[in-house]
């Protein structure tokens, strides 16, 4: 083999090309390098979660009896409240054992890795940050971890009460049983705790929105009622059929959103008395 085969075979098995470019002091990148730094991100944020979800493969079953609990805390409620209702959780097909277990696998990894993948997102936006502005990624970390685990938790605990309405549906003592398939249960429980979780981002990324200059205090004022109306009808959209979800991710959003606003209406103003801001706020 020839030094120039040599060479040629090293480059291609080096992995330089997933470093990220280096960021000039003044944070000013062309389009090719903005790629090669969101191509880096991507690739570290997935083997992160995969990662992850390989260490919850361990716990797969106690995970699984924890994602379980706030069905076995409804049907343990309707017991009492209706005590003709019959409900039975099932599984079908040969695959679906295998399925189910990297559902959770994957759900559990992002959750557990959430505060690494995140930091991956703020890492992307840095650099076209001004240096007084950086400032600001610690406090988007110590926010956004928080956040993002609240809406998680908020969706699993209001479970069991949105759980509970929508079998407390089926017919009693007509000989009926709802087969809830355990996929699907899961499937939507799962579903309904992410959005939770990245719904709860939101009013985070119009404080980065913000800082970055992108809006101001007073377009989140103009459009609060609007977004909050939204967060209402985009809530009882991810949760059909399912008020209490529905009112229970609406309002949290609702009172972040105002919080935001009022952040956003704060820095403009500290920004105007500077000088950094023309646009008066009303």
């Amino acid at each position: 083999m020839t030094a120039t085969e040599a060479t040629g075979k090293r480059r291609r098995l080096s992995l330089s090309w997933l470093k990220p470019p280096p960021v000039p002091p003044d944070g000013n990148m062309t389009l090719f390098e903005h790629l090669r730094e969101l191509r880096y991100r991507v690739v570290v944020a997935v083997i992160i979660v995969v990662l992850g979800a390989a260490v919850s493969a361990v716990f797969y079953q106690q995970l699984l009896g924890l994602l379980l609990l706030p069905y076995q805390r409804a049907t343990a409620a309707l017991a009492i409240s209706h005590p003709g209702l019959a409900t039975s959780v099932v599984t079908s097909g040969a695959s679906a054992p295998l399925l189910l277990a990297m559902k959770v696998s994957a759900l559990s990894g992002l959750v557990l890795t959430s505060p690494l993948w995140l930091y991956q997102v703020w890492a992307f936006i840095v650099p076209g940050l001004l240096a007084k502005e950086k400032r600001w990624a610690i406090l988007f970390l110590a926010l956004a971890t928080p956040l993002f685990l609240g809406g998680i938790l908020l969706g699993y605990f209001i479970m069991p009460f949105a759980i509970a309405v929508m079998l407390g549906f089926t017919p009693e003592g007509q000989g009926i049983t709802n087969l809830l398939n355990i996929e699907e249960f899961l499937s939507f429980m799962m579903r309904t705790m992410l959005v939770f979780g990245f719904a709860f981002l939101v009013p985070l990324v119009l404080v980065m929105l913000n800082i970055l200059g992108v809006v101001t205090g007073a377009q989140l004022g103009k459009a609060r009622n609007y977004i909050i109306f939204g967060s209402f009808v985009a809530a009882a959209l991810i949760t059909p059929g399912d008020p209490i979800s529905m009112i229970a991710l609406g309002i949290p959003l609702s009172i972040l959103f105002v919080a935001a606003e009022v952040f956003a209406r704060l820095r403009d103003r500290g920004r105007r008395r500077r000088g950094e801001l023309v646009v008066a706020d009303s």
